[in-house]
């Protein structure tokens, strides 16, 4: 990828809505409107409600309700759930000893300048591409947000460079430390051995009892068994040059994990996600109800 990630902006852009549009958030990400032109804002909102036909052929409504619909059905039902789970993991794992955070694929995300009081403890590294990396910096600065001294941008492309020497040369990083670290929106785009080689490299880097959190899609991901969502998701994501690539059984992705020392703690289906996650914002709205994706996992797995 040698541009800035479209899927990483419209996953920003999805969680500014939310919280924009929801008195009730699944998950509050108050930053992520600010690192969002006016222009992109509106853009991102025109072409998702005039593309309404290509997700619900049988909408009928106003402009806005059709965005409301492409948002609340499409676009933020992953963003938002994994967010909320990853952020809920890593609190019990600064509770019990993780010092350091690694964000890899940070793209957009804004833990690192809304961090909570117990995340002050702890060093915060985003891993990214350099276009993305850099891309983001400006954005923090044009909206004047003071980047903490907690946080570390390591711009390194983990799909192609050795992330894990500029990783391990930045003199703050400490490979004896408690880790957590979220790969949010990664494994849909990397090649089976892509994939197995970040958990091989984690594995080597990390210490006993730190942390792995991702979303993953399932063997159906990519087949006519697929739910409508997904193969939407999957032309839209090769519509913008960023093509998914592979998928796991629960059996593939233990297996994976284990080979690695890794030991799945807690792994959430679309219904659980949505049992967990979403139950309560659907109480509260009941004409835009929100489920977990279909045919996408949440795995939070622990070094051994």
């Amino acid at each position: 990828m040698e541009q800035k990630s479209m899927t990483a902006l419209i996953s920003a852009f999805s969680r500014a809505y939310h919280v924009e549009n929801n008195k009730f958030k699944i998950f509050d990400d108050r930053i992520a409107r600010l690192l969002l032109t006016d222009e992109e804002y509106f853009q991102i909102s025109k072409s998702m409600a005039d593309g309404i036909n290509f997700f619900n052929t049988d909408f009928k409504g106003t402009k806005d309700d059709a965005l409301r619909w492409v948002v609340d059905n499409q676009l933020s039902p992953t963003p938002l759930g994994r967010a909320a789970f990853a952020e809920k993991a890593l609190e019990i794992a600064v509770s019990i000893n993780t010092r350091q955070y690694l964000v890899f694929g940070a793209g957009y995300d804004t833990f690192a300048y809304r961090q909570p009081n117990w995340a002050e403890k702890i060093q915060i590294f985003e891993i990214d591409h350099p276009a993305t990396a850099n891309d983001k910096r400006i954005r923090l600065e044009e909206a004047k947000i003071i980047i903490p001294n907690n946080v570390h941008f390591i711009a390194a492309d983990f799909t192609n460079e050795q992330w894990e020497t500029a990783l391990i040369q930045n003199t703050t990083f400490d490979d004896n430390k408690i880790s957590f670290c979220s790969i949010l929106g990664v494994v849909y785009y990397l090649s089976r051995q892509k994939f197995e080689e970040l958990i091989t490299l984690l594995s080597a880097i990390l210490p006993k009892g730190s942390s792995i959190v991702f979303d993953y899609p399932d063997e159906n991901n990519y087949t006519e068994k697929a739910g409508e969502r997904a193969k939407k998701q999957a032309l839209l994501a090769g519509g913008a040059n960023e093509k998914m690539l592979a998928s796991y059984s629960y059996e593939d992705m233990e297996k994976i994990l284990s080979e690695q020392d890794f030991l799945i703690y807690e792994h959430l289906t679309p219904l659980e996600m949505t049992q967990q996650y979403f139950e309560d914002y659907n109480h509260v709205n009941p004409k835009h109800l929100m489920t977990g994706f279909d045919n996408v996992n949440y795995c939070l797995a622990v070094r051994r």
